[in-house]
């Protein structure tokens, strides 16, 4: 058997182990349990170990030996199995088998994968956000200027060979918003070219330049100036369809009458949306996709009609550069912004294709509420309106309430296994090296752990309607803190049964993917301060998020920023000084923050991961009833 035909049956198998356990039954399970057959080779175990160990330094090295008779054999599905044996039984494929399956993207293509979970449209999946594509904004390309945007020919084949030459990729809109719904694997530096109004310069020297150079562009066309004279000319329907029959050119409809759409009625708005459409895609004989809007204004109606017309995404802009970011940090797939061609050097110096080829975010996108602790630990350094956040996703979560105040990365190490910590809540400082918390708190690492410690009872109820966070080995519950009702760990088990950590944050930044305006912070001291701000929440897709901010900046702003950065829910934990973050053992900030007594911790997802056993793993060869 050739290698590629080995891939082949592998690829096959696959896909059969997908539809079955897809099903969720008993036969899946059956299927499933015949796949673990064999032992894995010398070669294979030490690799396993290895990445084991690089990504869990704190998990010891495991005694087994090559030879060693604890382990199943692989077949050709090695990474499979793998994931199988995480599970601890295989019933357990039959009746979720999303944990499984997330196993599968070292065998499965990954843009496969990613399309199997899309983003609820028009949102952005999170597995988009850690990669940055700039748009390029181009108007009239002519041999001499009339207005200071036009570019001239040598111009646009200089910015054509910065990206040959900077190792750049120009995609399709049809790749950039399927990445943006879906997460799917980009090139290293991706980059789209867009061409606004059609102009017949666009035709005479801009797309003889995007075949010589192989490169995709978007053409922007509005219908009723299509084939006008003047002295800006536009290219005609004859031309536009050689353009389209290059392969190279994706036509976006941008009105008929090129008006702003914010100084039209809604009977307007329909018109030139739906008009535009209908007559292009007469024209060129095929379905148009992309909006683009004019003037890049657009209202709450204008966003619906698109909808409604059937759009699968629209392109915006802003006369102030400040506004302007990558596709991947838009707010969503209907406004789409873009970079001015006049900020060509800095934005394409902005690209960058992600971690979306990661396979563990495959199966995490926008969810539906639930909590996911399943997912690897993995930290990120982003930036979102100009706000740099330090964020690390995934795992579970935990608290560690110190006997004394210590920097956050100490109380790391009393933490066990845990892999991040950020301070938590508020304490009292009338003591330099006193534990004492502002509101209830209950711990599971700590010298009183399991004991809810109710706090200062005539303080307390200045605390409520603010968060009190809720932790179970299973989920975690935001709920409005009330004094007296939440006074005892009989209480706050009424909220969560299995309860087994809480605390009361300073308040919400956002909450249920909305972020909260200023009255929500009531009286809270500083809350409308520029300062540095440590948070912690739950992202879109379930998983517990920490973060600080490397900067200064208000609540509300970060909370703003927050829900860009893909947190549903978000709550303030600390400012100013004390805001602090560690990431393996070694903090994160550009300065020493003040010491803390109480972190909420990121542990591995799965608690028994580090664990070796001497005994025989159970191998099936088939379920018998």
């Amino acid at each position: 058997m050739s290698r590629g035909q080995g891939k082949n049956s592998g690829a096959m198998m696959v896909w059969v182990m997908l539809g079955l356990a897809s099903l969720g039954g008993g036969l899946g399970a059956v299927i499933a349990s015949r796949l673990v057959a064999y032992r894995p080779s010398p070669e294979i175990m030490a690799a396993n170990q290895e990445i084991s160990q690089a990504e869990n330094p704190l998990m010891p090295a495991s005694s087994t030996t090559p030879s060693a008779k604890s382990f199943c054999q692989y077949n050709a599905l090695d990474s499979v199995t793998a994931s199988l044996y995480q599970i601890r039984s295989l019933n357990a494929i039959a009746s979720d088998p999303l944990p499984a399956l997330s196993g599968l993207s070292s065998v499965v293509n990954a843009d496969f994968m990613a399309s199997l979970t899309p983003a609820t449209f028009p949102k952005i999946s999170d597995r988009a956000r850690s990669a940055k594509i700039p748009i390029i904004m181009y108007h009239d390309i002519t041999a001499i200027k009339d207005v200071s945007w036009d570019v001239t020919p040598e111009e646009l084949e200089r910015h054509f060979q910065s990206l040959q030459d900077g190792g750049y990729t120009p995609i399709s809109m049809d790749a950039m918003v399927n990445h943006l719904r879906t997460g799917s694997q980009l090139p290293e530096k991706p980059v789209l070219l867009t061409f606004d109004d059609n102009y017949v310069g666009q035709y005479k020297y801009a797309f003889p330049l995007l075949q010589k150079y192989n490169y995709p562009a978007v053409w922007s066309v509005h219908t009723r100036f299509v084939g006008t004279g003047g002295q800006k000319p536009k290219a005609t329907w004859t031309q536009l369809r050689e353009m389209r029959k290059s392969g190279l050119i994706t036509v976006a409809s941008h009105t008929v009458n090129h008006l702003n759409l914010k100084d039209l009625s809604d009977e307007q708005i329909e018109k030139e949306v739906t008009d535009s459409k209908k007559v292009i895609e007469k024209e060129l004989g095929e379905k148009i996709d992309y909006f683009t809007y004019p003037e890049g204004d657009y209202t709450d109606v204008a966003r619906e009609q698109l909808k409604k017309a059937g759009y699968k995404a629209a392109l915006t802009m802003s006369l102030d550069p400040a506004l302007e970011r990558s596709a991947n940090e838009s707010e969503d797939l209907m406004s789409i912004m873009r970079f001015g061609q006049s900020r060509f050097d800095e934005a394409i110096a902005t690209a960058a294709g992600g971690n979306s080829t990661s396979p563990s975010p495959f199966l995490t996108t926008v969810s539906d509420g639930s909590i996911n602790f399943t997912t690897p630990v993995e930290k990120r350094t982003v930036t979102v309106d100009d706000l740099p956040l330090t964020l690390v996703f995934g795992g579970r979560v935990a608290t560690t309430h110190a006997d004394n105040r210590a920097q956050v990365e100490e109380i790391l190490t009393m933490t066990p296994s845990a892999i991040a910590a950020v301070d938590g809540g508020f304490f009292s400082l009338e003591r330099i090296d006193g534990n004492k918390m502002i509101g209830p708190v209950l711990s599971q690492f700590s010298s009183k752990a399991g004991i809810f410690i109710n706090g200062n009872k005539g303080e307390n109820p200045l605390l409520n309607g603010r968060p009190l966070v809720l932790i179970s080995p299973t989920t975690v519950k935001f709920v409005p803190y009330n004094a007296a009702k939440h006074n005892s760990l009989e209480a706050v088990r009424a909220e969560l049964a299995d309860v087994t950590d809480a605390f009361v944050a300073a308040g919400w930044l956002v909450r249920d993917g909305k972020p909260q305006p200023a009255e929500s912070f009531g009286k809270l001291y500083g809350f409308d301060a520029v300062r540095d701000r440590a948070f912690w929440g739950i992202d879109r897709s379930g998983r517990p998020a920490i973060g600080v901010t490397m900067e200064m900046i208000d609540s509300v702003g970060l909370g703003k920023i927050l829900v860009k950065a893909g947190l549903r829910d978000a709550v303030m934990l600390d400012s100013g000084a004390s805001a602090a973050l560690a990431y393996r053992g070694k903090s994160v900030m550009q300065y020493e923050p003040r010491p803390v007594p109480h972190v909420v911790a990121l542990l591995p997802p799965d608690p028994v991961a580090a664990t070796e056993s001497t005994e025989k793993l159970n191998c099936p060869v088939s379920l018998k009833p």
